[in-house]
């Protein structure tokens, strides 16, 4: 089955995205991993245009309600560059973990092919992702609250505090 890809003509679209690693394994409860991805993001926010609505980092995946001017050059971007600087994160802290990436020779399989990117047009779509993607670490049994859960855009909606992540109004 081909993978689900961001459409040429909504390409500026908002979308609700999820990348997940290789094989599920569960990585970014190791140092540093969450800091990568949350400095990746605050980059391509100042340099390439990307808005955030919403977002979860959970233990081998991550959510994202995005926007920016080419959708699926961010994604490509972003998983190449977080690729190789988890890899490098995890040739320093985790070695053995990293073997498990190993597909030919020297390369790694790191994240999985597919976002899984859903365009949405209207503001129901919207809140029922943002609910999904704030719900997500109460449903794991992460935490009680979906406020309580330092890696999401939860306490922004739920608390009015702005986390690692500022999160953009999506009515600017």
């Amino acid at each position: 089955m081909p993978s689900v890809t961001v459409k040429r003509d909504l390409n500026d679209a908002i979308y609700f995205v999820t990348m997940t690693i290789f094989r599920w394994y569960r990585i970014f409860d190791m140092p540093g991993q969450w800091d990568i991805l949350t400095h990746s993001l605050n980059y391509c926010k100042k340099q390439k245009g990307l808005k955030i609505y919403g977002y979860v980092f959970m233990l081998n995946h991550i959510h994202l309600i995005i926007q920016a001017p080419n959708v699926g050059g961010f994604l490509r971007d972003f998983k190449s560059h977080t690729a190789k600087a988890l890899i490098k994160n995890l040739e320093k802290t985790s070695p053995n973990i990293l073997k498990k990436f190993r597909y030919t020779g020297s390369g790694y399989n790191f994240w999985q092919k597919t976002n899984m990117p859903i365009p949405i047009f209207t503001e129901k779509i919207f809140q029922q992702k943002l609910n999904y993607i704030h719900h997500n670490p109460v449903r794991k049994g992460y935490v009680a609250n979906p406020e309580d859960w330092e890696w999401s855009s939860a306490s922004y909606y739920y608390a009015g505090m702005q986390g690692g992540i500022e999160i953009d109004d999506i009515n600017n």
